[in-house]
């Protein structure tokens, strides 16, 4: 049974059971994409720890058990909502280009581009990971229990083993496909069984994952860019069959994870706030909230194909901004406050016709606006996104990854190592100027992960949410967003709305939903609609009365717990 048609499954399933889906809470509450990793989160809050504690313990159990998505040999931003300021804060463990990655990483002898196949699998796409930094700079600030205490659900996991689901069954079939695992020995006999992809139910064991959860543990977050894990590291990048290069000890020893100024702004009374460059999530999300602020989103309701309409032409504004001047602010002038300047948006949104598509989507010109070639970068869905938020009221929204399905297809120290880099935009330059998105050394890559908190006109945070799915997470959490502002769903039934994209000359829409039977109707507006599979792993929070409820999209095995 391929996945789309498990998906469709689960979404009908899951649907039929929506009120199952939520779990309410007056203590804590966590949800991840896997329910073994929400377990975890929950384990650490019953032992007393916080929403940021349970966060990263999250994140190390999807280390073990959703490798094809995330874990620490890869990176991640994070929000958090300090109940005792009242502030959001947020951190950036984007993975970072070590110095082997110049302007001609992915170029060809002759100058051309790679194609993403021949650049994906190997050395040439492993950025410097950032998720234990970003780990060991968030428990310093709200963690509770002692560092170690943190690791031992992932431990047990690893050395004990866990079932392979449907969903990894499957990402281990496509990707050893595409990438050939014959060339990947290490990956191959960790995941694969006399040569198939292991069967569902298949009990998976990772004892080398397990040794270097154990030395982090003990040695704490230096042990992971030094010593036999950094060497770990440094040789499989090296030593690989494919695209091998240098990631050397040095670029390990210099990464940082960064506290940003978190980036906000209002949207019919709501405070949504996000990360900043170089996540594109928050500012594309505001930007296109700001375009559909002067319409009665309200009135139309999720059942109006003129709503999704409206949504559709927002969001293909937003994303020619974003190709255009979105990229790492510590390497190129990102205009952030004209990007979201509300008479930029209003200005910008007068483009926007309630009877007719628009057809041609340019980059506008915000005040504060570079000279700059629009260039997007190939991202791709290999992602988890988990919440947790603990009985003091402190909130955790952190999205990870590793970028395509496992990563690079490296393993070191038994985890599989990212292929970030091929986030960047390949071409260094396009049609006489500069690319915002292009590789440097020490540079990050462009990401649209979009882990949002949102603050009710009352000043408390109400909602927080994110989602997988390459450059489609900003309009998974879009339409949320919306659902939920705007329409006055529940957290559980927003999550579950159709998906929408663009593509090609038009939009596409989730296959087998009821936007997918609007396609008629959305054609009318003059641009050509399709159906297409839109998966997405959204997970959310959402207050309700003095606790919270939590929920996971109905397309993921993901589920809600509370403590």
């Amino acid at each position: 049974m391929t996945r789309r048609v498990l998906a469709h499954l689960a979404l009908i399933l899951a649907t039929l059971l929506m009120p199952l889906a939520a779990q309410a809470a007056g203590g804590g509450v966590v949800a991840a994409a896997d329910p073994r990793a929400a377990e975890a989160g929950r384990e650490i809050l019953r032992e007393g720890g916080s929403a940021a504690d349970a966060a990263m313990a999250m994140m190390l159990a999807l280390t073990v058990v959703e490798p094809q998505s995330s874990g620490i040999g890869g990176g991640g931003f994070f929000v958090y909502h300090d109940a005792a300021t009242g502030l959001p804060a947020t951190i950036d463990g984007r993975e970072k280009a070590p110095a082997s990655a110049g302007p001609n990483r992915f170029l060809r002898p002759d100058g051309t581009p790679m194609p993403f196949l021949e650049a994906w699998p190997g050395g040439y796409s492993v950025g410097v990971p950032g998720n234990v930094r970003l780990m060991a700079r968030a428990h310093a600030r709200w963690g509770k229990l002692p560092w170690a205490a943190l690791f031992a659900p992932a431990i047990k996991l690893a050395e004990n083993g866990f079932d392979v689901t449907p969903r990894l069954h499957e990402w281990i079939g496509d990707t050893s496909r595409y990438t050939k695992w014959s060339d990947f020995p290490e990956i191959s006999a960790l995941y694969l069984k006399d040569g198939a992809p292991a069967p569902v139910g298949t009990r998976l064991r990772n004892p080398a994952l397990a040794e270097t959860l154990r030395m982090l543990a003990k040695e704490g977050p230096q042990a992971f860019y030094s010593g036999k894990i950094g060497a770990a590291i440094t040789a499989a990048v090296a030593g690989t069959r494919r695209n091998p290069t240098a990631l050397t000890a040095a670029d390990l020893a210099a990464y940082e994870a960064k506290d940003r100024a978190a980036v906000c702004g209002t949207y019919r009374g709501y405070k949504i706030c996000g990360m900043g460059p170089p996540s594109s999530g928050a500012i594309t999300n505001l930007q296109i909230l700001g375009l559909l602020e002067r319409f009665d989103m309200k009135a139309l309701g999720s059942s109006s194909p003129k709503a999704w309409h409206l949504i559709g032409e927002a969001m293909q504004l937003a994303y020619a901004d974003r190709s255009k001047y979105l990229g790492d602010a510590d390497f190129v002038a990102v205009p952030v406050p004209g990007l979201i300047d509300p008479a930029y948006l209003r200005a910008r949104s007068q483009l926007i016709s309630s009877d007719r598509a628009l057809g041609k989507y340019e980059p506008g010109t915000p005040p504060g606006a570079p000279k700059r070639t629009a260039a997007s970068p190939g991202e791709r869905g290999g992602t988890t996104h988990f919440v947790a938020v603990d009985a003091a009221g402190d909130i955790a929204t952190m999205t990870s990854t590793v970028e395509s399905g496992f990563g690079s297809q490296l393993i070191a120290g038994g985890m599989v190592l990212n292929n970030e880099l091929t986030d960047f935009t390949f071409a260094p330059e396009q049609e006489g100027a500069p690319v915002a998105n292009s590789v440097a050394p020490g540079k990050r890559p462009l990401s649209s992960m979009s882990p949002t908190i949102v603050y009710a006109p009352d000043g408390k945070p109400v909602l927080a949410l994110g989602s997988a799915g390459g450059k489609r997470i900003i309009m998974h959490v879009l339409k949320t967003l919306i659902g939920v502002i705007d329409w006055g769903l529940p957290a559980d039934q927003a999550i579950a709305l159709p998906n929408i994209f663009y593509g090609g000359d038009g939009l596409m829409v989730e296959r087998g939903t009821t936007l997918s039977a609007m396609i008629p109707a959305l054609a009318r507006f003059g641009q050509p609609v399709v159906a297409a599979d839109l998966p997405s792993k959204l997970t959310i929070l959402q207050r309700d009365g003095d606790g919270w409820k939590g929920a996971a999209d109905p397309r993921s095995e993901g589920v809600a717990l509370a403590q």
